[in-house]
């Protein structure tokens, strides 16, 4: 198994205790792991969302926040989530930390769970994403405030988007004051 198949099992606290299998981890019930989301903003203060590839193992077509993925065993999370923006979007931005929550969700499709300690990072772009087939079907900038409201999606969710969405805006007001 390479290392990019594997992930950073956690306890309830965060700190890690292992690790496991991708698939393996995300096989009913599911074992916590640690996770990143990404929000990325435009200066204007829309909000990028991305439909998961038709491929992806779980969750596939859902509408997400810019970037979602694992960090590597012994990988930094703000270097993973800065590396994994770029393979999957094509953009380069730093990215700030801003808090974590801890979820767990089955996909109905596939009847994998994701059940994952995640991490919410925020950045800046200037541009549109150039996104990897694979990972990305589509993209959509839009207003955050209207997304919470439940306005402006373009299409069926991942049941994590809200949550982190919010926990990104909530810091960004913070910023704001």
């Amino acid at each position: 198994m390479t290392e990019r198949s594997m992930v950073v099992l956690v306890g309830a606290d965060g700190e890690p205790v292992g690790v496991a299998g991708k698939l393996a981890a995300h096989t009913a019930p599911g074992r916590l792991h640690r996770a990143f989301s990404v929000v990325l903003y435009r200066p204007d203060g829309a909000v990028l969302l991305q439909q998961r590839a038709a491929g992806k193992y779980h969750f596939p077509g859902a509408w997400a926040n810019a970037c979602c993925s694992h960090p590597l065993p012994g990988e930094a999370l703000v270097a993973s989530a800065e590396r994994r923006v770029a393979e999957e979007l094509g953009l380069t931005t730093a990215l700030s930390p801003v808090g974590r929550f801890t979820y767990r969700a089955q996909c109905p499709r596939s009847g994998l769970v994701e059940h994952e300690d995640d991490h919410v990072l925020l950045g800046v772009v200037g541009g549109d994403p150039r996104p990897e087939p694979s990972e990305v079907a589509a993209w959509h900038w839009a207003d955050p405030t209207a997304v919470l409201a439940g306005r402006d999606l373009p299409g069926p969710l991942a049941p994590w988007l809200l949550p982190v969405l919010s926990l990104a805006e909530a810091a960004r007001a913070r910023r704001v004051r």
